[in-house]
């Protein structure tokens, strides 16, 4: 059994420049700069769901290198559980980044970043709750739960 890992437990990586992100329709845009955390993919039911992918890739920023540049009033957030929430945008449905307060992070999506992200894949976390039909072919770090 893997041990338990937290994004926050994980080293983090310096990214030179900043790199801007979107929803679909570009009504909500964000910027992230170093140093970004590490990369996850998050294989539980919920983030499945929501992004609609046999799992979902986020990168952790500090919240003090995240910054929106437009639209998060779009912004809309769901409970999902008692200790999930989830955001999309109101307009497009695309997935948008939490910010975690307690944490002192922003968990972005890495499919709406362009560009080049540095921020190298860290880890599968609970592959315990993946879907079925999909294997994991890579050798990064799995683990049973976050």
């Amino acid at each position: 059994m893997a041990a338990v890992v937290r994004l926050h437990d994980l080293p983090s990586i310096r990214s030179a420049r900043a790199v801007q992100g979107a929803c679909l329709c570009g009504d909500v845009r964000y910027e992230v700069s170093g140093p970004l955390g590490p990369m996850s993919h998050c294989h539980c039911s919920m983030c499945r769901k929501h992004h609609g992918t046999p799992f979902a890739t986020c990168v952790s920023v500090p919240l003090a290198n995240f910054r929106w540049l437009a639209g998060h009033q779009s912004v809309v957030l769901y409970r999902s559980s008692a200790f999930g929430l989830r955001s999309f945008c109101g307009t497009c449905g695309s997935v948008t980044p939490i910010l975690d307060t307690e944490l002192g992070l922003a968990l972005c999506p890495a499919g709406n970043l362009a560009g080049e992200v540095e921020a190298p894949s860290q880890a599968h976390v609970f592959v315990g709750s993946k879907a079925d039909w999909h294997t994991i072919t890579d050798t990064l770090p799995q683990h049973r739960e976050f």
